[in-house]
């Protein structure tokens, strides 16, 4: 079935056909949207789960864990400082491998206090140990919505998932969406299955405490099940294709990067525009490609390197700033080119930070500017210089 939906009405369909049996809900802008379309099934019965309106974005999360500590399926969103104000949350959701499903509505963090979208709040946590992927797109949130459980809850895996989303320009623009059915659904994600719960039949120990001699231990084994998640996305989208017929790529999407000389990396919606813009350089006989980064964690560094491996020169585009030294998307880059011995010239260029729009005309000059073959972090759309 087609339908015409914003991005967050998109994951919210998603959630619904992923039969989650519990959402703890706290609204906050642009993210209310898709917890409120989730009320409003629960209340029209189309979808069979509890909805508990909590009290804060903290016990949103710790609600989650909760119910994803008995067994059952869960799901919370969040945006900007929400998502701040959990992060206490997220390395118990983590470390206790707990596969929660979390949408977060990119949005800019405080001060200035600000609404609108850039990814400085999902960038940076990337340390707490949860899958972080990236949609373009309404169809993309939709069909991540449904795999990302598949993904989290796998028990090689058993590592919770922020599905992101950039505030207002995917959140709530609409499009034509192809909406699965429920016997579609199902044949995709089978019932959520977890020794890891609380269980009467079968005591054991969630969430303790562990000193020195084991810590390290338990640290280990989480980074494995994130390390584990590379195949086990690869194999949800080949059940994902079989079923619906869509197609995705992995950890990235690679447009006309195989003869590109001149490679622009970003993530995001912001891809669409940049992917127009490498057909139009294209049709002036530019050799050049774009690099979408669907996931930031696990970070793909051979996906990179791949793809990088024969150019002149590339550039990251991105939402983001670690303040003192440069974008986390760039410095993520650089170690995978690092660890692959490529020595070509990458540069910088944040943009976008509190919605600010970027151009069309700022990519090309991205593109023209690799052509130097210079390196340089540069803020865009601000009128400041490179650094």
């Amino acid at each position: 079935m087609r339908k015409f939906l914003s991005g967050n009405e998109a994951f919210a369909e998603g959630i619904r056909l992923a039969r989650v049996q519990v959402i703890s809900a706290y609204p906050i802008t642009p993210q209310t949207i898709v917890v409120e379309r989730l009320s409003e099934m629960v209340e029209d019965k189309s979808l069979n789960s509890q909805f508990i309106h909590v009290e804060s974005e903290h016990s949103a999360l710790s609600c989650a864990i909760g119910a994803s500590a008995v067994g059952a399926r869960a799901f919370t969103a969040t945006s900007s400082q929400g998502l701040l104000y959990m992060a206490e949350c997220l390395v118990y959701a983590s470390g206790g491998r707990f596969p929660i499903v979390m949408m977060n509505a990119n949005r800019s963090t405080a001060l200035p206090w600000n609404i609108y979208g850039d990814q400085r709040d999902s960038l940076s946590l990337l340390d707490c140990g949860w899958i972080q992927a990236y949609a373009e797109n309404a169809q993309e949130a939709l069909d991540l919505a449904l795999m990302s459980y598949y993904i989290s809850e796998h028990k090689d895996v058993s590592t919770p998932f922020m599905a992101n989303l950039d505030g207002f320009v995917l959140t709530h623009t609409y499009e034509v969406v192809d909406v699965p059915t429920a016997e579609q659904a199902d044949e995709l994600l089978p019932k959520f299955e977890t020794e890891n719960k609380l269980d009467f039949s079968n005591p054991k120990n969630l969430a303790f405490s562990a000193g020195p001699e084991y810590n390290a231990l338990f640290k280990y084994k989480e980074h494995l099940g994130m390390l584990a998640a590379v195949d086990v996305i690869k194999e949800a989208e080949l059940k994902f294709k079989k079923i619906f017929g869509r197609e995705y790529t992995g950890l990235v999407e690679n447009y006309k990067t195989d003869d590109a000389e001149y490679i622009l990396i970003t993530l995001g919606s912001i891809a669409g525009l940049v992917r127009e813009t490498v057909d139009k350089l294209r049709e002036n006989g530019d050799k050049v490609g774009l690099l979408r980064l669907r996931y930031i964690r696990p970070f793909p560094n051979d996906e990179i390197a791949k793809a990088l491996n024969n150019a002149k020169a590339a550039a990251v585009l991105e939402k983001d700033i670690s303040f003192g030294n440069e974008g986390t998307v760039y410095t993520n880059v650089n170690s995978a080119l690092k660890k692959a011995g490529l020595t070509l010239p990458v540069s910088d260029y944040i943009g976008g930070l509190g919605g600010q729009d970027i151009a069309q005309t700022e990519i090309e000059r991205i593109f023209s500017e690799m052509k130097v073959e210079t390196q340089k972090t540069e803020f865009i759309g601000t009128g400041g210089e490179g650094i």
